[in-house]
């Protein structure tokens, strides 16, 4: 009996042995770091929608595009001096945590809420928040709906697998209103269903819902109402337990807010190099050894500027006033420009 218990014991503990063996594949092997796994693929691979303009989405000539793109092209810039190192794959909003735990994807930047449950309990890690948003509705011009109370008995479209039914539940439930919702897993047939009528109205980010009018057949026809119903921090994640990673992807995104402050962009990045700004110099790697702590050259920032620019370059580019969405930055400006974009400094 005592052999047989010491048998099932060790039986019991093979299954531990060979989960943490899996994770430790999907960190690199060998107690390595996912980044020593990207450098040698000769690629990152990068988790996105890849249905929402603005974010991440393909143009007709078969490019991605998007403020999530240029997040994984920035961080591909960084590790191989090249944007185009990168292979982008779409998930939904049910897959996408599934295809970051399993190592499908290397990162997720995919319009993505940082919530504490997901922070804490599904192995994963928020790196920075990248665009900072509010949960809304959008409804048809002519329905005479203004605010969430006109919604009493109506339905209303959302996509599951969101935080956008839960904020909706809570948001209904304080103010009494009693509705229909409607969920699906794709966002497309969310959007689809609700230009078809079967719903009066849909709730998303108010950016994504700013994107999906662009692509409704009659844009003009639909309005987003005043009404905020949440924060949603987007920020990208990526697999828990891998500090150097984390540090690497997380460290990118500051380098592009951290730019834009001191006034460092894809056109005069290369003449900043010879700057005497300590600050700049330290951005930049001219002074000191930022880069090389993180298993990277101390030139990174400048190879990320220069080849994808600075974090207000990515935003007009792809939301504000040089993109078809005209998005206003809000929040989304410096800190020291009226908004909460905030980065800590390179030293």
């Amino acid at each position: 009996m005592l052999k047989l218990k010491r048998g099932l014991s060790l039986l019991a503990t093979l299954p531990l042995v060979f989960s943490l063996s899996a994770c430790a594949g999907k960190l690199g092997g060998s107690g390595g770091s996912l980044l020593d796994t990207i450098k040698s693929r000769g690629k990152l691979i990068c988790g996105v929608s890849g249905q929402l303009p603005g974010f991440s989405y393909v143009k007709s000539n078969g490019e991605y595009a998007g403020l999530d793109v240029d997040i994984c092209r920035a961080i591909a810039a960084a590790i191989f001096n090249d944007p185009n190192k990168v292979e982008f794959r779409n998930l939904n909003s049910k897959e996408r945590f599934t295809a970051l735990q399993t190592g499908e994807v290397d990162i997720l930047s995919r319009n993505t809420t940082w919530s504490m449950s997901r922070d804490t309990s599904i192995g994963i890690k928020f790196a920075a928040v990248i665009f900072y948003d509010g949960q809304g509705i959008m409804v048809k011009k002519n329905s005479g709906i203004q605010k969430l109370e006109d919604l009493k008995g109506k339905s209303i479209c959302i996509g599951t697998g969101t935080t956008n039914e839960q904020n909706l539940t809570d948001q209904m439930r304080q103010r009494g209103v009693n509705y229909k919702p409607l969920v699906f897993e794709d966002a497309n047939t969310v959007f689809a269903t609700y230009e078809q009528g079967r719903c009066e109205g849909v709730t998303a980010d108010r950016s994504q819902l700013v994107s999906r009018r662009t692509t409704l057949s009659k844009p003009d026809d639909h309005i987003v109402l005043d009404t905020v119903l949440s924060k949603e921090p987007l920020a990208p994640a990526v697999v828990n337990g891998d500090s150097k990673w984390l540090d690497m992807v997380r460290w990118t995104i500051f380098a592009l807010v951290n730019a834009e402050e001191l006034g460092v962009n894809s056109q005069n990045v290369s003449q900043l190099a010879n700057s005497n700004n300590p600050e700049v110099k330290r951005l930049l790697g001219t002074e000191g050894n930022l880069g090389k702590g993180m298993g990277l050259t101390n030139d990174f920032v400048v190879h990320i500027i220069k080849n994808v620019g600075n974090y207000g370059e990515i935003y007009e580019r792809n939301l504000g006033k040089n993109s078809e969405l005209k998005l206003e930055r809000g929040p989304n400006k410096l800190w020291n420009q009226g908004g909460i974009l905030y980065a800590p400094p390179f030293r």
